[in-house]
């Protein structure tokens, strides 16, 4: 390589088809443990609209808000060799995303993906292609952004663990997709333990940990013991948190101008900005504080890309943050 790139991604990219579901045609099942949406079954259900965006995905969304914020930005992906995989290549050429590491498989299919989105939030219905995962050589960027893969994937996480091991250098930001969390903490522990920074919710914290602890200093802490340098928690609308061993940071969210539009990609616009402040030398309480612009902004328009900010936006955002938009001690 003749450069190496400040921020590389790692993981599945997908086309989403987001159909918006007449409220007419459906509801929202609140009266169990979990909200559920129900249909007549056999029914011929209504929609609104529809809206297909290619080239997303949580590393993919990852790689996209990095080159929008100022760094040389690549993924590292699989697709397939159809039209929903040009058109992802063309989507990252357009984003200005390095696809020298993309692997186009000759007679497959590229992953597509259906959401079922019904008032501000969504239902995706997921179906993850099968990959011969390899890892190329990726040289040695700043920073390594590892997120979402499909079930088939088990052995790859190996090879991006002895990559990085291998290239101490390099800093990682894992944010671990469903797959990934199931696959358990004993399977990815060096993965963990060799993270500089770390993402996920707080549901996703007591999955991870397998535990019903709901005291957010207390994840933190268990969080981080089992390995990253860094553990970033989101809880929705109440804000973040973050633990880097010696302070416990609460960041509040940045105050939506208008209600949320569509939820699809807001955790990875927060865990990717973190990131890229990070990897343009930002401190972390300044970090904390771009992430939730770039939510904000994402949750206005449909999908995962179309409101990501570059840096002049985000600042002009920031400048205009209320008093009280800083990270405090908890």
């Amino acid at each position: 390589m003749e450069k190496n790139h400040d921020f590389i991604a790692i993981g599945d990219i997908v086309t989403d088809a987001f159909i918006r579901l007449e409220s007419a045609a459906a509801h929202i099942d609140i009266d169990r443990d979990v909200r559920e949406i129900c249909m007549r079954f056999a029914d011929k259900i209504p929609y609104k609209e529809v809206s297909v965006i290619p080239a997303v995905g949580n590393s993919a969304n990852a790689a996209v808000s990095a080159a929008r914020l100022g760094l040389t930005s690549a993924l590292v992906t699989n697709l397939g060799d159809d039209y929903f995989g040009k058109e992802c290549l063309g989507v990252l050429e357009k984003e200005r995303v390095g696809a020298e590491f993309v692997k186009a498989h000759p007679g497959a299919k590229t992953n597509y993906h259906y959401v079922l989105w019904y008032e501000d939030d969504r239902t995706i219905l997921i179906k993850h292609e099968e990959y011969p995962y390899a890892l190329p050589d990726i040289g040695s960027p700043k920073w390594v952004y590892f997120s979402s893969l499909g079930p088939h994937s088990a052995e790859f996480h190996t090879e991006i663990e002895k990559y990085l091991v291998g290239h101490p250098e390099i800093k990682l930001a894992f944010q671990p997709g469903t797959f990934q969390m199931k696959l358990g903490r004993e399977k990815l522990a060096g993965l963990y333990r060799r993270s500089d920074i770390f993402f996920c919710n707080k549901e996703e914290a007591q999955r991870i940990l397998e535990t019903s602890e709901s005291d957010i200093k207390k994840l933190l802490s268990l969080m981080r013991d089992i390995g990253p340098k860094i553990v970033v928690i989101t809880d929705g609308k109440a804000g973040a948190y973050s633990f880097d061993g010696n302070e416990a940071l609460f960041m509040p969210a940045y105050p939506d101008p208008k209600p949320p539009y569509e939820r699809t990609g807001a955790g990875d616009a927060f865990s990717s900005t973190i990131t890229a402040a990070l990897c343009l030398g930002l401190d972390l309480k300044t970090a904390l504080r771009w992430g939730p612009i770039n939510s904000m902004s994402v949750v206005q328009q449909v999908g995962a890309r179309a409101g990501l900010l570059n840096r002049s936006e985000l600042e002009n955002y920031l400048s205009n943050a209320p008093n009280d938009y800083y990270p405090c001690a908890i």
